[in-house]
């Protein structure tokens, strides 16, 4: 059991506990997916058939690096291993035992856009406002709905629903999400939610079918658990029912997905479905230095929901965090690059070495223009992808409508590119025609003659004979040379060849890198069937969090912190950490967003391996408008003697005695602010000292202010107005406070009592 060798106690403790209910609470960098990976491997030398393995993750790319690593240990047995996300696992499943509600085992899968593109088609035919019923808040009801395993029937019924929709004005939601669910069935079509959906209806609907998988998956691995919603549970558990040999992985602290449907209490009481779970704890971070850890620990110790435990590292103690101030986001953004580029050129670091995190995406302008300044190379993360680019949509529903022509999106979308004389009247045509017969598209194309009159029935043969035609090869084919055939015949690598524009070029090249990427596919070797239909499975089941940081491309990275999950880099940047800002203004209603948001930071300081550093503003735009910042409460909450403050920037004002008190005030902090603290949810200032406003304060009308008058904050206490600047209604007054020296506020957001 060579594989064994090099795990620390915690870790071979979890691998070889094999039986029975398991729950291995894994802290950031502790080595989890080696964990996994050789706990699967141990199964299989142990004399587990892989057939009866199921190995869940979130991520594509998470399993077959899992994949790789046990071929590494027990060969090509690793091959037969059901491993892969939540959505291609069950995606497989439904394909074997589509028939059974009505599904064909070919039916394609709609990503997003073919969603929005339906409910908009929708939204169009019951003449219903796009505004009201904006088709992403529509798409996120449904998306709601589903996750939550509520049909549209149950939603129709649902009084409360029903109440909720009306009172908002949007009381056709239940006949849309009927009717949507309706086309995607005609189109032979489940979206990404359909996949747990329908497997939910499966296994609740077919006794035999539930019963087959339960025998067939003897054990069942779950990563990520803290990151599963309600669906997902339901179908893990049910499958479970029968042996109970169910590992679950994971850590509440990283648990950020809510807004996604994910809920913490699945790993919360995960012990309470299973009384007699044996519980493991990786507590050794092997990624982060000493300083990093315990900034991390002293965070999260604020959360009241936790499962408890001492994450630590063996690493060398490492710098201090440093934490920076700015007076603009602007600021913010010269600061840090300036400090990455001193970094790369003093310790001869890569710039892939260097990772910008930040709470919005709105927040990379100040950052990509204070690198571009600099010269320095970056790339930003979660932006479009690849596979979301026009030209490779275009081809992408080719391949879509040859696998199943019932796939109306993919039919709109190239029935007419490249242009072949069948304009939108025509395509109009198609499908009032299939709706008033009750057909789908397709069965009009192929009978053009029957329900299109005129000479673009010609055309529309045409089209439909070419579609037949790649039925055909596609059966005998690989997927590259499938791929290549119906590329050259559909003309749109002559299209995109002939435009010798920038963007022409670049699409052209983006076709190439797609044919070249399913060559790479038909060449793998850990998969048996290379045909073009499986590598659409794959490729319309890649998830955001496929899209990773590219290690080779010598880089800067910036990217969202919820992007950020799974990642590390040796120098990590966090940016940003205001009030209202991160955390979240929408955060702040309820302890349990917050807690949210808390373990977001965590998330965060968690990516850095040796260096981390936290940076906020002091003023920064918003909507057009420059607003006051405060530091944000997450700052207090991290024990002191880890930090290292830099507050080397010098104000517009020449009086630093605010800034001195705002120092003063961060040196000063007793040990009690790396105690946990009661999550008690109000705004407060790390830097200001404490003033009781007077009994009754209330903030008095600003609009006739004027210089010399004397003024009280509610938190800065009381000043006297130095001067004056800017137009109605962004006026700025300087005030001078007893307390903490000069400051300057805009008026409209101050909330100033007038003394005198």
């Amino acid at each position: 059991m060579d594989y064994l060798q090099g795990l620390n106690p915690a870790q071979r403790a979890a691998v070889l506990q094999t039986k029975g209910p398991v729950m291995i609470i894994a802290g950031a960098g502790s080595g989890k997916t080696r964990v996994i990976t050789v706990r699967v491997a141990h199964l299989v030398a142990s004399g587990v058939d892989a057939f009866n393995i199921l190995v869940l993750t979130f991520t594509n790319k998470a399993a077959r690096e899992m994949r790789e690593r046990i071929m590494h240990v027990v060969g090509p047995e690793a091959k037969n291993i059901w491993m892969g996300t939540f959505h291609s696992v069950f995606a497989k499943l439904l394909r074997v035992e589509a028939d059974k509600i009505g599904y064909p085992n070919n039916f394609t899968i709609y990503d997003t856009d073919d969603s929005k593109s339906v409910l908009r088609a929708i939204l169009k035919e019951m003449s219903l406002d796009d505004k009201l019923y904006n088709p992403n808040f529509v798409h996120n009801r449904i998306s709601a709905a589903k996750n939550n395993l509520i049909s549209w029937q149950e939603y129709q019924q649902n009084e409360q629903i029903q109440a909720d929709d009306f009172t908002s004005g949007r009381g056709q939601l239940g006949k849309i999400y009927e009717t949507y669910v309706n086309r995607c069935f005609r189109a032979g079509a489940m979206d990404f939610d359909d996949l747990l959906f329908k497997t939910n209806e499966l296994l609740r609907t077919y006794p035999e079918v539930l019963n087959k998988y339960q025998h067939k998956f003897k054990y069942l691995m779950v990563d990520e658990y803290q990151d599963t919603n309600f669906s997902q549970y339901l179908i893990v558990k049910k499958l479970a029912a029968v042996n109970e040999n169910i590992c679950v992985v994971g850590d509440d602290a990283q648990s950020i997905y809510a807004f996604r449907g994910a809920n913490i209490q699945n790993i919360l009481n995960f012990e309470k479905d299973y009384p007699d779970l044996k519980i493991f704890k990786l507590e050794q971070n092997y990624r982060s230095t000493q300083n990093i850890v315990n900034v991390a620990n002293s965070i999260i110790a604020n959360n009241k929901d936790q499962l408890k435990k001492e994450v630590f590292s063996k690493k060398e103690e490492g710098d201090k965090i440093r934490v920076m101030r700015a007076f603009s986001d602007n600021e913010e953004g010269k600061m840090v690059a300036e400090g990455i580029l001193q970094e790369r050129t003093t310790k001869g670091m890569k710039w892939h070495d260097f990772a910008i995190l930040y709470r919005t995406n709105a927040q990379s302008r100040s950052m990509e223009e204070a690198l571009r300044k600099l010269n320095i190379p970056y790339k930003i993360y979660g932006g479009q992808s690849f596979y979301q680019r026009k030209e490779i949509k275009d081809l992408i529903a080719y391949f879509r409508l040859t696998i199943n022509p019932n796939d109306e999106e993919a039919l709109k979308r190239v029935i007419n590119y490249p242009r072949r004389g069948i304009g939108d009247t025509t395509i109009d045509r198609i499908i009032l025609s299939a709706g008033q017969h009750q057909i789908t598209p397709w069965e009009v194309i192929i009978n053009p003659s029957k329900y299109i009159d005129g000479r673009s029935s010609g055309s529309v043969s045409v089209f439909a004979t070419m579609i037949q035609s790649f039925q055909v090869i596609i059966k005998t084919l690989s997927a590259y040379d499938a791929a290549l055939h119906i590329s050259q015949h559909a003309g749109i690598l002559k299209d995109l060849y002939e435009d010798k524009s920038v963007e022409g070029l670049n699409r052209y090249e983006n076709i190439q890198e797609l044919l070249n990427g399913i060559k790479e596919f038909s060449e793998r070797e850990d998969i048996e069937e290379k045909g073009l239909e499986v590598f659409m499975q794959d490729v319309a089941l890649l998830t955001n969090d496929d899209k990773t940081a590219d290690k080779d491309a010598d880089t800067v990275s910036l990217m969202t912190i919820h992007a950020s999950k799974g990642l590390e880099f040796p120098q990590v940047n966090v940016v940003g950490l205001e009030e209202n800002l991160f955390p979240s203004q929408m955060s702040l209603n309820s302890r349990t967003d917050l807690e949210e948001e808390r373990r977001l930071f965590y998330v965060a300081v968690t990516r850095a391996e040796s260096k981390l550093i936290i940076s906020y503003a002091t003023s920064r735009f918003k909507f057009g408008t420059l607003i006051s910042c405060e530091p944000s409460r997450f700052l207090d909450e991290i024990d002191a003697q880890y930090l290292e403050l830099d507050f080397t920037a010098k104000p517009v004002s020449n009086n630093n005695s605010f800034f001195d008190d705002e120092r003063n005030a961060w040196n000063k902090r007793s040990d009690t602010f790396s105690k946990p603290k009661p999550a008690v949810v109000k705004t407060t200032s790390l830097l200001a000292k404490a003033h009781i406003p007077s009994a009754g304060f209330a903030p008095s009308d600003t609009s006739g202010i004027q210089v010399g008058m004397e003024v009280e904050h509610e938190r800065f206490g009381f000043g006297k107005v130095i001067s004056l600047e800017g137009n109605k209604p962004d006026v700025k007054a300087t005030i001078f406070f007893k307390e903490i020296g000069q400051k300057q506020l805009l008026l409209k957001f101050a909330k100033l009592r007038i003394i005198n």
